[in-house]
């Protein structure tokens, strides 16, 4: 109940009253009463007046149940949510729900994770109360060489929803890092379970640097904030169900043909590394080239000096620019 309320009083611009709170819910004043004094207690800024009722005056910058289960509109994406304050690792806790048998578009968010992980292997720095640290379940109905897809589709849609929440130009480094103003603000890693030919099931781990207030050490070299970049704070909640949303329908254009091809001119067009000077780190033989954008695979195509072209497979290959990261 608590969660309708926090609802109701968002799509609410004015009071709405105890009555019609009590009505919807079936419970008594009393009850709604409660429920109101708990949301408050959480911080929100909720507004009693006699005879006109309750008003959400402000919102705090919380990932709690309540809070992401009130802003959720989409149709599979997130439809279940389990919120934890502290874990190890929001990945290994949905390969365990997919393993329970949770269902398609399940989300799993921490407010701090203490053994994040990036790709290949490299811990993710994952303080609390400051970012958004969250994976999505899936069970796609295709065939797991198709699945390499998904993380490109995950991070387009992170810079989707980056631009539209937040008012700011982001970029992705191929294949699947986001970033801003050349440092990288948001980490994607996928895993799946595969039994022959068929999946059980992908989990889509996602790290956004949100509103850290500074990078420590070496990193602030190659990695920054949204607030950090615009001076002001997001509200971390807003923009996770922006990227869901934007994730559920980019997902819904890709499982259509199975390849990028209708989202490659959105992803080119967010792609740093295009048409710039890029040198391939391969374990069988670095080479240099120009960055021609990502074919419907997914593939980077890169222009060696040679004007041949080459596709390149993210598997264990990076990119990087010829003087740093990006």
């Amino acid at each position: 109940m608590k969660t309708g309320i926090l609802k109701l009083l968002r799509e609410h611009e004015g009071y709405i009253s105890g009555q019609e709170l009590c009505r919807q819910f079936g419970v008594s004043r009393t009850a709604v009463w409660k429920a109101v004094n708990q949301l408050k207690e959480e911080g929100y800024g909720i507004e009693a007046v006699q005879n006109k009722g309750y008003r959400l005056r402000s919102n705090p910058d919380v990932l709690s149940s309540s809070e992401l289960k009130s802003r959720i509109r989409n149709q599979w994406a997130g439809s279940s949510i389990y919120y934890y304050e502290e874990t190890g690792s929001t990945n290994i806790d949905a390969k365990r729900l997919g393993e329970e048998g949770a269902d398609h578009g399940t989300v799993v968010v921490a407010d701090k994770q203490n053994a994040g992980r990036g790709r290949r292997g490299r811990t993710w720095q994952s303080p609390a109360g400051k970012d958004i640290y969250f994976t999505i379940l899936l069970r796609p109905r295709f065939l797991p060489d198709k699945a390499a897809g998904l993380t490109l589709v995950m991070a387009l849609s992170v810079a989707q929803a980056v631009e539209r929440i937040c008012g700011l130009q982001a970029g992705i480094k191929w294949p699947n890092d986001v970033v801003m103003n050349g440092k990288k603000i948001c980490g994607i890693l996928t895993e799946m379970n595969v039994e022959t030919d068929y999946i059980q099931h992908v989990v889509i781990g996602v790290g956004i640097n949100v509103n850290l207030d500074e990078m420590p050490g070496e990193i602030s070299r190659t990695a920054t904030s949204i607030l950090l970049e615009s001076g002001k704070e997001t509200a971390r909640a807003e923009l996770l169900q922006e990227v869901l949303a934007r994730f559920e329908e980019n997902y819904g254009i890709y499982e259509r043909k199975l390849d990028l091809r209708d989202m490659l001119g959105e992803y080119n067009g967010h792609l740093v590394n295009m048409g710039k000077q890029v040198k391939v780190l391969d374990p069988k033989g670095e080479f240099e080239g120009i960055a021609r954008g990502i074919d419907a695979s997914g593939e980077l195509l890169v222009e060696t000096q040679d004007g041949k072209t080459v596709k390149v497979y993210a598997g264990e290959v990076s990119v990087r620019g010829m003087y740093g990261y990006v």
